[in-house]
């Protein structure tokens, strides 16, 4: 008797993971076909407008990434960020012209 309500309750397990797998997936398959529909009348407004049909896209500013993570000690705190008002005194030079360099000569041995 134990055997067949093992039998039972592991059937009943499987199926009703085989209904949340399901469920799951139809979700996911309703979210994707909501994006498109919404994409595809956002691009039949742009085509109406006249306007161009812009991919959405994901801007990341990588450079405020960087200064973020390479300030320099991870984990240290204290110290106050270099404020970008800041100016270190610096000379402009041109480096356009080289005159202190002297061609080497290679002679063969």
């Amino acid at each position: 008797m134990s055997d067949v309500l093992l039998k039972l309750l592991g059937f009943i397990v499987r199926v009703g993971l085989l209904l949340a797998g399901l469920v799951f997936f139809a979700s996911l398959l309703a979210a994707g076909f909501l994006v498109l529909i919404l994409w595809l009348l956002r691009a039949l407004w742009a085509k109406l407008t006249g306007q161009p049909v812009s991919p959405w896209t994901f801007q990341m500013n990588r450079q405020a990434m960087w200064q973020r993570f390479n300030q320099g000690g991870f984990g240290q705190s204290g110290r106050a960020a270099p404020s970008p008002d800041n100016v270190v005194d610096a000379e402009v030079t041109d480096v356009t012209e080289v005159t202190d360099v002297e061609p080497k000569r290679i002679t063969p041995r």
